[in-house]
């Protein structure tokens, strides 16, 4: 939840290291990789005469269109109605529409729905209508319009613009508006998004009262204004560099980006389209026509649906299977273990993965080129070390070329029911890509409390060369992002400090007043991030204060670009914006203390 402040908006490559790795470490993968290739298949009891069946059909909340499909809109409506307000629910759907064009509809997504065509180009599935999200069950607030996702179409809207009013965990991907797009609610009530990318908007964008956003790899029109953070890596017609005033960190490409798989036809075969690498990129994959890459065919993807156990998952990955995970909720008693290069785990619907008893629910190996991509993870109420591991401890491998990247994974402490963890995500694999993310500590809901919902870190960087880009991380009880990896790159950060310290004693560090949103370890020799932002509301305690939202060591490879600290509504101050550098927050105006650039 945000506090929000003065609505100001009615409408108007550093050299890489030397790598910790030998040749014999090469010839060891090598021979791992060649015994992979013919691997024996676990069943889910553990013997070796099981075969885990490829393709099939997507289960009962894939809802697939076409132009010819009597009373989309109807059906459409009826998704909606029970999503709109399901904040906590457990149904998962995901809409998809087959290329052709579709008039008159306006789908309005609620929580835990995906809308997608499924041509191989945004242009092939067009709207002559709107995919909105407002905020009407909210009293006009879209602060909680989260865990929802629009991807791969066109949309001609009705009235020249489209409205798009969301917070974490909403992104906004391969799509192409033919007109412009409306960050706000309906009355321009709060908002604290987001992100777009791969994407292409002719008008203009208007954030109006959006905090913060950050739009990757696209084209726009033009962009309306700033609150806080805006920011833009390989945007074409992107607002020029000007932090703080406007709030705009603009870099002209993006160091390394690889989009999101998706599920694609091919006539009327369904494949996963697994987009090619991309470096220094700028504007969409897609604008010169068919996107660089692969289409894998279902008939290589286990098609995972509720029920299914982490036996029969990690028997599929095994046997040489994708996994597809259709929309719902999977509970796991083991970890999911990814251990061979290249595999794609791809879920639809916001599809949600719950460790029992303790266990990580996700164990990505040392390997090449895996993609993780549209999954939430939430908390069982055991406590689990890690939830998200990539890499083991002490991973070394050289992944520059095919790198492992995380892409919507969200993950979830508490809010649905109670859930802890001590760390939500490692990542140990030199050169992995965080291509958004929004890892939650929950401040309101079920199972809600300084205790109740304990996670003490929500991002901890181990390895070398990792770039995030897009980065949300909130309310953790110590570190929220602990980066101890040389050569990190983080693009857009959005923080906020866990609103629940019952008083200064409970978030001291040593003798340094609460723990940093984000903290790179004094080993680092080099690191760099751009428009990165860290917010307090202390509503139970007022009085408690923040050193600092960033801590790093003073060296001349660790720089930083245009950073903020807020205090939301007053509820508790910030002493500085990083470790002693920068104004305090002070009083109750919620006005940003800013730096524009560290050391």
């Amino acid at each position: 939840m945000h506090v929000p402040p003065t609505n100001p908006a009615a409408p108007t490559a550093p050299h890489r290291r030397r790598r910790r790795r030998s040749k014999a470490l090469g010839f060891a993968a090598l021979a791992v990789s060649l015994l992979m290739a013919f691997p024996t298949a676990r069943s889910a009891f553990g013997d070796e005469t099981g075969e885990v069946p490829g393709g099939g059909d997507l289960g009962p909340n894939v809802l697939v269109f076409d132009p010819s499909t009597p009373n989309i809109q109807g059906k459409v409506d009826e998704i909606f109605k029970k999503q709109e307000s399901a904040q906590f629910g457990s149904d998962r759907y995901a809409l998809m529409f087959k290329p052709g064009t579709y008039n008159d509809i306006n789908a309005q997504i609620g929580f835990y729905t995906s809308i997608a065509g499924l041509g191989l180009n945004p242009d092939d599935t067009t709207f002559n209508g709107d995919v909105t999200v407002d905020a009407g069950w909210f009293d006009g607030n879209a602060t909680q319009n989260f865990w929802r996702s629009a991807e791969n179409l066109a949309l001609d809207p009705v009235n020249g613009t489209n409205r798009w009013a969301v917070s974490q965990a909403a992104p906004f991907r391969r799509m192409h508006v033919k007109g412009g797009l409306n960050l706000a609610p309906d009355g321009y009530g709060w908002a604290s998004g987001g992100y777009i990318a791969d994407s292409k908007i002719d008008g203009q964008v208007g954030p109006y009262s959006q905090q913060q956003w950050y739009t990757r790899d696209s084209s726009v029109g033009g962009w309306g204004n700033g609150v806080w953070n805006m920011t833009f890596s390989g945007v074409e017609g992107a607002p020029a560099q000007s932090f703080p005033e406007p709030p705009y960190t603009t870099l002209d490409t993006t160091p390394v980006s690889r989009e999101k798989p998706f599920l694609h036809l091919d006539g009327d075969a369904y494949k996963i389209f697994v987009p090619a690498k991309r470096t220094n990129a700028r504007g969409t994959s897609w604008a010169d026509g068919a996107p660089e890459g692969e289409s894998i065919p279902l008939e290589q993807f286990y098609v995972v649906k509720p029920g299914a156990t982490a036996q029969t998952i990690n028997a599929a990955v095994d046997q040489g299977l994708h996994l597809l995970f259709t929309p719902g909720v999977y509970h796991v008693d083991e970890p999911i273990e990814i251990d061979r290069a290249n595999t794609v785990a791809l879920g639809l619907g916001l599809a949600t993965i719950i460790p029992d008893n303790g266990v990580t629910a996700i164990k990505v190996g040392d390997v090449d080129g895996v993609k993780l991509a549209g999954l939430l993870v939430d908390a069982g109420p055991v406590n689990s070390s890690v939830l998200v591991e990539v890499g083991p401890e002490g991973s070394s491998g050289d992944h520059a070329a095919n790198p492992t990247s995380l892409q919507d994974v969200f993950v979830r402490i508490g809010g649905a029911g109670p859930g802890k963890a001590t760390t939500s995500i490692v990542v140990n694999s030199d050169d992995t890509i965080i291509d958004h993310t929004w890892v939650w500590r929950a401040d309101h809901g079920e199972g809600v409390g300084w205790e109740t919902n304990r996670a003490d870190y929500g991002v901890h960087v181990k390895g070398d060369d990792v770039l995030a880009t897009g980065l949300f991380v909130e309310h953790f009880n110590k570190y929220d992002v602990r980066w101890s990896g040389e050569n990190g790159k983080t693009i857009f950060f959005q923080n906020e400090k866990a609103y629940d310290a019952p008083n200064q004693a409970a978030i001291q560090n040593g003798d340094i007043k609460g723990y940093a949103g984000y903290k790179v370890d004094d080993s680092v020799t080099t690191h760099e991030g751009w428009g990165m932002g860290s917010y307090c509301f202390f509503d139970v305690d007022p009085t408690i204060r923040q050193q600092h939202g960033f801590q790093a060591p003073v060296k001349p490879g660790v720089k930083f670009h245009d950073l903020l600290v807020v205090s939301l509504g007053g509820k508790g101050q910030y002493d500085h914006v990083i470790n002693d550098t920068g104004s305090p927050t002070s009083g109750d105006t919620t006005v940003p203390s800013q730096v524009v650039s560290f050391p």
